[in-house]
């Protein structure tokens, strides 16, 4: 299923597809994966903090679907302004100034107590989080080998599980001993550990450096620069830079509404836009519902884990999928499973132990089909234009993302009940998975 070294997909013109994956490679491809911790952390740290939150300052459900949106509308900004430019200014230099942002957020909700600040800060962090994740997925694709691409964006997306589940942990263990704002200072910290790791060992790729040369002057620059990372990759130097593409897309929005591009990227925006709705909706309430329900903080948060625990599973999986069988059918199929989990969910009796199990389903199935869009989104757009494809594409999913828990929190305190609130949000998976099915491309 995987792409030519010349495609659509893997546009550089030094053809290192078909070799095996350096020491080097796997090490960028482990950063992308611990940086898309932030994400699991930054949702799921106000998750999993929500009903301190809310008992501490007396918020209602609504204020509290405003803090989660706050940061869901940085995140979506950051996707629009901040992501394209790594097709510009490069990936490194954009997970510097978003790692950056992402750290000061954190450390100023650690410390922050006043409703209005806290909102700002929330949309602060969320914009560095917009930044780097479009970039992670680019990153990861253009440093994996063709045996490995579908895969390796696949599992650098169990990065935001995993660091969900992480978060959970901690916040069980400790928000009821020193408080919610020791969470936000923890996580703080860790932004601050891999922004230095960023800083150390992190570098642009080879797809990007050869796209970015557009004059005669920067070659010789360029080519000591390719020829060194040629090295760390167990590559033979190159004499000469590659003739450039003269039909190759420019970056910019105008690229993907181009006359190539124009039907797959409307597709996939809607797609993004129902598919974030529905996961951001659950990965911020689930905790909260399980609280409602009777369970104690400990458990309702460790549903909260088991949530991420299957979601971690599931992304970790839909890249072999995707190899094997095709990532549309591999995406419809995971949406359709999906939907009929969230359908017993809403209408079986349920017990502790179904809850769990149940809910760890509904993780495996919903993230899992989900992050089926990254590889997807890989194989649909050129390096040239591949991370403005995923930053438009993600930053319109944000819009759903920020509608989903707002409109949850309405319709919760309005009444509607948790079974109806189940089936509404589980019939934006259909729609995704149609979406991702009907997208044309020999690549999928």
């Amino acid at each position: 299923m995987a792409a030519p070294a010349l495609d659509i997909q893997t546009s550089s013109p030094i053809d290192l597809s078909h070799r095996p994956m350096s020491a080097f490679q796997w090490l960028m491809v482990a950063i992308c994966f611990i940086l898309n911790f932030n994400d699991g952390i930054d949702v799921l740290i106000v998750s999993f903090s929500s009903t301190a939150i809310i008992a501490e300052w007396g918020l209602s459900k609504v204020e509290m679907g405003y803090v989660f949106s706050a940061g869901l509308a940085g995140m979506t900004l950051g996707c629009f302004l901040i992501a394209p430019l790594a097709d510009r200014r490069g990936r490194r230099a954009i997970f510097l100034v978003s790692v950056g942002v992402i750290a000061l957020g954190m450390l100023g909700v650690g410390l922050c107590h006043n409703y209005g600040l806290l909102l700002a800060l929330r949309f602060l962090t969320g914009l560095g989080i917009g930044g780097i994740l479009p970039t992670m997925a680019a990153t990861a694709a253009e440093f994996s080998n063709q045996k490995y691409r579908d895969i390796n964006v696949g599992l650098v997306q169990a990065g935001w599980p995993i660091g969900a589940i992480l978060t959970g942990l901690f916040c069980a263990n400790y928000i009821p001993v020193y408080g919610w704002h020791s969470a936000f200072l923890v996580a703080g910290g860790l932004a601050v550990v891999m922004w230095l790791l960023v800083l150390f060992f992190m570098t642009d790729s080879l797809d990007f450096m050869l796209n970015q040369r557009t004059a005669s002057g920067q070659s010789a620059r360029t080519l000591t620069a390719v020829n060194r990372l040629l090295a760390r990759m167990n590559a033979d130097p190159i004499a000469a830079l590659p003739t450039v593409q003269r039909d190759a897309p420019q970056p910019g929005l105008p690229a993907l509404l181009g006359t190539t591009y124009k039907r797959n990227t409307l597709t996939v925006w809607v797609g993004a836009f129902f598919g974030f709705m529905t996961l951001y909706t659950l990965m911020s309430w689930v905790p909260t519902i399980a609280k409602d329900a009777g369970l104690p903080f400990a458990l309702a948060t460790g549903v909260g884990i088991m949530l991420n625990v299957g979601a971690a599973l599931g992304s970790a999986s839909i890249g072999a999928f995707g190899s094997r069988f095709g990532l549309r059918q591999s995406v419809l199929t995971f949406m359709l499973v999906a939907f009929a989990v969230m359908q017993v969910y809403a209408f079986t009796p349920l017990t502790p132990t179904l809850i769990f199990g149940l809910v760890l389903l509904i993780g495996f199935f919903v993230q899992g089909g989900f992050n089926g869009i990254w590889p997807t989104l890989s194989r649909l757009y050129p390096a040239g234009i591949r991370a403005t494809g995923v930053g438009y594409t993600v930053g319109i999913g944000r819009l759903g993302a920020i509608l989903g828990p707002l409109l949850f929190g309405y319709l919760s305190d309005g009444g509607v009940s948790i079974q109806t609130l189940f089936v509404l949000f589980s019939l934006p998976l259909l729609v995704m998975g149609c979406c991702i099915w009907s997208l044309r491309s020999g690549q999928l």
